[in-house]
């Protein structure tokens, strides 16, 4: 290479030509830039820490922000370039004429005519160990549409009752008036902040006219499959910083087709928001990363802005953050500026804040983490829901989530020998094991990371092997995928897919059909009043029916006081002595709602009360909680 300006540091030569090819690519807007193979050094030194660099250090950070400047760069080197001279050539000595550059704005022909015959792309190793790939220094975004297709999918069935009652019930009192807040409301330990959300959007299609029930039922998901995709591209891009292009793509197609993310992350849970706020977090996190020096500009301050909303949306969010930060304290080495810095200011901006939504909404000071904790952990209050052996995430509910991604993704851990992300995710199985409320939702933030190994596995699994074939007297090298890897992807899309459909299609489908019923039905004035002799909170409420008509649910609020019964328990213990006290007073609905486990029992009843049936609707092959509920009936009264 020749010296440029008189410098006679080589290193300071390269390092000023780069800067010098990419600031031309970002004036030009040009993506590619064609450089002499001794800047090859240069490189894949943008990935490194810049603390060693010594005189190339304002270089090397000049660099990096001129590559922000464009959205991806790759770099072309010319082989057989000359060795770098160790010094400056005598002034005597006339340098060789440099090699003619193409002008940016030249056409296409002329650029091919100058270009010389070898070249070749120019790729810093990739940090990670798996599939053996190299990547750009600036990776390549994932395409949004391509994983946003994955999300959009359309999901019928009922799961949890907090993606209605905790979200979109208390979303439509803020946007519409009205709409039925659940005891956690009223003992302030749920924060606003996720259901305001969904009040902003129901908003909109009140301003644009479009709160029909079918927008009103399909646009939250539709949103939380946004969000759901960015939690996609996020995977991908922290599987890819970790491990290269291969793994990542593989880490996708493990997402994109585990049978439990596919049924869970589309729905309107804190959970699942919490889940892509933790993907997108830990992608910028630096203590995660290989190299100090890999990650974005500030991601330090981004991942601490995230990982801050998710607490604020769910407290127990902090289980995993506390794992992080205490790694990252470990490893910074300005350990007093990252925390009084960057966490109290960063955590108390955004909790403050949080703090002042729930103070105008809640209409006095609520300190939601506090009363979260109190209850959850310090009263046990959680465990009136039931409770769980203290193994049950590692012998059932863990081990259902990854299903047949549980081999590949234990195989993962170890071929990689990566330990931090292993760590997170036994961290947060062991602490909410020493919870005895248990649920499959609450670790559905480690979900992918532990899905990540399973890409990470199935990259390993898939090296290629060449082969040689002559093709019209010359030969070829073409990639053939090994058979291990083409069993291993069917019989995972084999044992995913069709469980993935049912459970998003046709399992617990009853009690979110027998919601748009009423809707269509009150639309039409046919509906005056309805009464659900159901478990509570069995079905969606105010927002999917989206017409104020009085409304009428068992109660099923925990008691402070030690065995007292819930009006839920006590129709479930004897439905018929229940309906009978409960029409002494009551004011007749229109319609009456039950699954058909509690209609024999009432029949005779509902008949003596002037009530027929009018409409039945699927609901299950099989029993989850209680007795099978294979459907769910409406009965109407009879006018007389």
């Amino acid at each position: 290479m020749q010296c440029m300006y008189g410098v006679k540091d080589v290193e300071h030569d390269e390092a000023l030509a780069t800067r010098l090819a990419i600031d031309l690519c970002c004036q030009y807007q040009r993506s590619c830039a064609v450089l002499e193979r001794d800047c090859l050094n240069i490189i894949q030194n943008l990935r490194e820490p810049v603390n060693g660099f010594s005189t190339i250090e304002p270089l090397i950070y000049d660099i990096r922000e001129l590559r922000q400047r464009l959205n991806s760069i790759s770099f072309v080197l010319l082989r057989g370039a000359p060795p770098p001279p160790t010094a400056c050539p005598h002034p005597a000595t006339k340098p060789p004429p440099p090699a003619a550059l193409p002008n940016p704005l030249m056409p296409p022909k002329a650029k091919e005519a100058m270009s010389p015959p070898n070249v070749e792309k120019a790729t810093a190793t990739s940090q990670g160990r798996g599939g053996g790939d190299a990547i750009d220094p600036q990776p390549r975004r994932l395409p949004f549409a391509e994983v946003a297709q994955r999300s959009l999918g359309d999901s019928n069935t009922y799961f949890n009752p907090d993606e209605h009652w905790q979200a979109l019930e208390v979303a439509h009192r803020i946007a519409f008036g009205y709409g039925h807040l659940t005891w956690e409301w009223k003992k302030g330990i749920r924060s606003y902040l996720h259901p305001v959300l969904f009040a902003a959007l129901y908003k909109a299609l009140a301003f644009l006219r479009l709160d029909s029930p079918w927008f009103m039922v399909r646009a939250p998901r539709l949103v939380q499959s946004i969000f759901a995709a960015v939690g996609d591209l996020y995977l991908y891009k922290f599987s890819q910083a970790l491990f290269g292009d291969n793994v990542a793509t593989w880490a996708l197609l493990a997402q994109l087709t585990n049978w439990f993310m596919f049924f869970c992350i589309p729905r309107t849970l804190s959970n699942c928001l919490e889940t892509v706020l933790t993907l997108v977090s830990l992608y910028y996190w630096p203590c995660l990363r290989t190299s100090s020096g890999a990650g974005p500009c500030g991601s330090r301050k981004c991942a601490l802005v995230l990982a801050a909303i998710a607490c604020a949306i769910r407290p127990t969010s902090a289980i995993t953050w506390v794992y992080v930060g205490f790694l990252e304290l470990l490893m910074t080495r300005h350990k007093l500026k990252f925390v009084l810095l960057e966490v109290i200011p960063i955590g108390g901006l955004v909790l403050g804040l949080t703090f002042l939504l729930d103070r105008q909404l809640y209409g006095s000071w609520v300190i939601v983490p506090i009363n979260f904790l109190k209850f959850n952990f310090f009263s046990s209050g959680g465990d009136y829901y039931g409770t769980h052996a203290w193994h049950w995430y590692i012998t059932q509910g863990f081990t259902v989530m990854l299903f047949t991604y549980l081999p590949f993704s234990v195989a993962g851990v170890v071929m990689s020998k990566e330990w931090k992300l292993p760590g997170l995710i036994v961290w947060v199985l062991g602490t909410y094991s020493l919870l005895g409320h248990k649920e499959f939702r609450f670790v559905l933030p480690v979900l992918p990371v532990a899905l990540l190994f399973s890409g990470y596995s199935l990259a390993n699994l898939g090296k290629c092997e060449l082969s040689k074939r002559k093709v019209k007297e010359s030969s070829s090298s073409h990639k053939k995928c090994s058979l291990k890897l083409q069993l291993a992807v069917f019989f995972l899309l084999v044992t995913n897919f069709p469980m993935a459909i049912y459970m998003s299609m046709i399992h617990q489908r009853g009690t979110e059909d027998v919601m748009h019923y009423l809707s269509n039905e009150a639309r039409e004035n046919k509906v005056k009043s309805i009464l659900f002799l159901t478990p509570c909170h069995a079905t969606p409420y105010y927002s999917t029916l989206h017409h104020n008509i009085p409304m009428r649910f068992l109660d099923c609020t925990p008691s402070e006081e030690k065995g007292i019964i819930d009006e839920s328990d006590q129709f479930l213990n004897d439905p018929l002595g229940f309906a009978m006290k409960l029409a002494r007073n009551w004011t007749q609905p229109s319609h009456v709602v039950l699954f058909d486990s509690q209609e024999k029992p009432l029949k005779e009843f509902l008949v003596s009360h002037h009530y027929s049936e009018v409409q039945r609707f699927f609901h299950a092959h099989f029993k989850v909680d209680r007795e099978l509920q294979a459907s769910v009936v409406v009965y109407a009264l009879q006018r007389q």
